[in-house]
């Protein structure tokens, strides 16, 4: 049964047998800079944003920041009002009805899914990439073998313990950030010393938000480069784990989204310089490798750094398989404890103090959703598992969205008492919902055309994008629908914004969304 604890700005946090002060600021925002995958996400995305926009993907970078802010800023004010480690899950059912929120939690935990065989993949090709087995780097059953055991090493993690993750995120970041350092410190050296041949000396113009070739191009370069930044929330998830829940995960998340957009813009730069954009674009499956074979060069000392960035993009990977997981179970957790799914999924470890039933799920559930992407692609010929990658933006698109909308519904009746209160629960929230609302529908424009992949693919005669992506997030409305005819309790909800409740400054008892009498 939960119980309330007083909360550390007066309002009251719903326990639900978690841990409570595991995580420090520090410790959270290590989580939440970990769970983006900065060297994965670079390696794998800063090609596709060359592509689109060439010179101006350091400007990208930053561009696509703001939207990421500005619901940051809605994750800081929501989480003042109510740390429930469902995060956007109860925030939009208190904003805006309990069939809004559950979407919006089932859209947090399939897009969670859906990432997983990627970065459990990417992870095993790594593993054996770091040791020279190539051949089984580019072996299916092999990476989907050691993809697994990643998989399940990353939920037993999870499962013993908040701390014990937090330790592994920490080294493991600063392994990768260190690596990431050197790549950036030694290519500019190179390039400014006119020591690499086609090497291109940065420019201002580079990070000015100008000259993108069109408003096409910008809209493909941010849709490419929103993904990138993926996965700070995660530090809110752990609000009910964390210090002072009601502002330091909050503060955590915003810390985040800082820190990156310093990662990515630097490393933009830097990697960019060492060939210019087309390289890049050549080599947008890894350009990391691709670059830092001539960052370094081919002595002892360059393979010893290639290996390190092998390391980067191995750690990187890893250390987000980790905090997918984290994430993915305290929403279930929570969706479980207010009766949006079934009690099984609440049930917490009673040593670990952690959701383990939910993250054990998660982790079995990932492997064969792993194993069923490897063998549909070996099936039909096609990169089933990079479609369902592509179709992922759709789900951050609709929860990132979702939440900076809940914001503003929430907090309406106190925008406009102060300009403070107008510009964080007000205006940016706003602007971040609206930019991703167009991100989402733009995404769908573009992948209703078959020529959307590279050779032209149609599924239903659109590109299997979105049907894999559009396809695994309508999946939650049956589901839901079937919960509703089993307990229909939680459906009776009514939003409860904060026109009955003081405003951000302060906090009252929030109540649960369910009361434990109500009629099943």
């Amino acid at each position: 049964m939960a119980t309330e604890t007083a909360g550390p700005t007066g309002g009251v946090v719903e326990s639900k047998g978690l841990k409570p002060g595991a995580l420090g600021l520090a410790s959270a925002t290590v989580v939440g800079v970990a769970s983006t995958a900065p060297g994965y996400s670079i390696a794998a995305s800063l090609g596709l944003v060359t592509l689109a926009v060439g010179f101006k993907a350091p400007a990208v970078m930053w561009i696509a920041f703001i939207p990421m802010a500005c619901i940051a800023a809605a994750f800081f004010y929501l989480n003042r009002a109510d740390p429930d480690c469902g995060t956007n899950f109860t925030w939009v059912t208190r904003s805006m009805g309990p069939r809004t929120g559950w979407m919006g939690g089932w859209s947090s935990m399939i897009a969670d899914l859906v990432i997983m065989p990627s970065l459990a993949l990417i992870a095993a090709q790594y593993t054996f990439d770091l040791f020279g087995l190539q051949n089984l780097a580019r072996n299916d059953w092999a990476t989907l073998v050691l993809g697994i055991a990643f998989i399940m090493g990353m939920t037993w993690i999870c499962v013993v313990g908040i701390e014990l993750s937090a330790h592994v995120q920490m080294g493991l970041l600063i392994t990768e950030l260190l690596i990431l350092l050197l790549f950036c410190v030694v290519a500019l050296i190179r390039v400014y010393g006119n020591d690499i041949a086609g090497a291109v000396q940065p420019s201002w113009s580079w990070v000015t938000p100008t000259n993108f070739g069109g408003g096409s191009a910008l809209t493909e370069g941010l849709l490419a480069a929103v993904f990138i930044y993926w996965g700070w929330d995660t530090a809110a998830s752990c609000n009910e784990e964390t210090e002072n829940a009601s502002t330091t995960p909050g503060l955590a998340s915003v810390l985040s989204t800082v820190v990156l957009v310093s990662i990515f813009v630097v490393v933009a730069i830097a990697a960019q310089a060492v060939k210019g954009p087309a390289f890049l674009t050549n080599n947008a499956d890894d350009v990391l490798s691709a670059t830092g074979a001539i960052v370094f060069g081919n002595g002892p000392w360059g393979t010893i750094a290639l290996k390190l960035l092998i390391i980067a993009v191995l750690t990187s990977s890893a250390a987000s398989c980790q905090t997918t997981i984290l994430p993915a179970a305290r929403t279930a957790l929570s969706m479980a404890m207010h009766r949006a799914l079934p009690p099984k999924l609440g049930e917490i470890h009673p040593d670990y103090l952690t959701p383990a039933r939910a993250s054990w799920i998660f982790g079995i559930v990932s492997s064969l959703w792993l194993t069923l992407l490897v063998i549909m692609s070996r099936v039909s010929g096609g990169s089933v598992l990079a479609w369902s990658v592509d179709g992922v933006g759709l789900m951050i698109a609709y929860y990132y969205g979702q939440t900076g909308f809940a914001c503003v519904i929430y907090y309406h009746r106190y925008i406009f008492t102060s300009v403070k209160n107008f510009l964080f629960v007000g205006l940016l929230p706003l602007i971040g919902g609206l930019t991703l609302a167009y991100v989402f529908i733009k995404s769908i424009m573009e992948f209703t055309h078959p020529n959307y992949e590279d050779p032209p693919t149609s599924w239903l005669g659109v590109s299997p994008v979105l049907v894999l992506g559009l396809g695994a997030l309508l999946l939650g409305v049956p589901i839901m629908l079937w919960w509703n005819s089993r307990d229909s309790a939680f459906f009776h909800v009514k939003p409860d914004p904060v026109d009955r409740r003081p405003p951000p400054e302060g906090g009252e008892p929030l109540p649960s969304l369910v009361s434990e009498d109500a009629p099943r």
